[in-house]
């Protein structure tokens, strides 16, 4: 376990509410310091931090890896942030996305031409976690000359289809 500033102030948090609780219930001050003591790691890591990963819909970051987001395309949300600042995939032809990334799983809609436009390829990035999560994740590739041209990011509700 890293200790980090945040961890400290979180844990020294507990505490206090955890001393000014037992000391409603028992005035000595020695007693409830001690119970205090040795509950604040139980209380942390068993009530607040779950609490906190509940809530928030912080993500570790991952580097792009193309047997991770073929395995587990639910966690591509994870690699997507670094692939696109770091420019990995920028200027690869269609084919070598095809097979990094895999088939596109749908191409954007062009209204113009009134049909899929075989140069913007899509993939379905996840849904990241949180409580109030509402909105899944997809990236957009576009490609120009048959290389990658640039990559963004976008999100849409999340629907369930109705069984008829």
């Amino acid at each position: 376990m890293i200790i980090t500033p945040l961890l400290v102030i979180l844990m020294l948090v507990v505490f206090v509410l955890l001393f000014l609780f037992l000391n409603t219930v028992d005035k000595r001050k020695w007693l409830t310091g001690l119970i205090s003591l040795i509950l604040t790691p139980l209380a942390y890591f068993y009530l607040l931090y779950p609490f906190i990963n509940i809530i928030s819909n912080y993500h570790h970051q991952k580097y792009f890896d193309a047997k991770a987001w073929a395995e587990k395309p639910a966690l591509r949300y994870e690699m997507i942030d670094f692939t696109i600042e770091s420019d990995t995939l920028k200027g690869k032809s269609k084919t070598e996305i095809e097979t990094l990334l895999g088939k596109a799983e749908w191409l954007s809609w062009d209204d113009a031409k009134k049909a899929h436009d075989n140069n913007k390829w899509n993939y379905g990035l996840g849904i990241e976690p949180g409580a109030f999560t509402e909105e899944k994740s997809n990236v957009e590739i576009t490609f120009s000359n048959n290389k990658v041209a640039g990559l963004k990011t976008y999100t849409e509700p999340i629907t369930f289809d109705e069984k008829e």
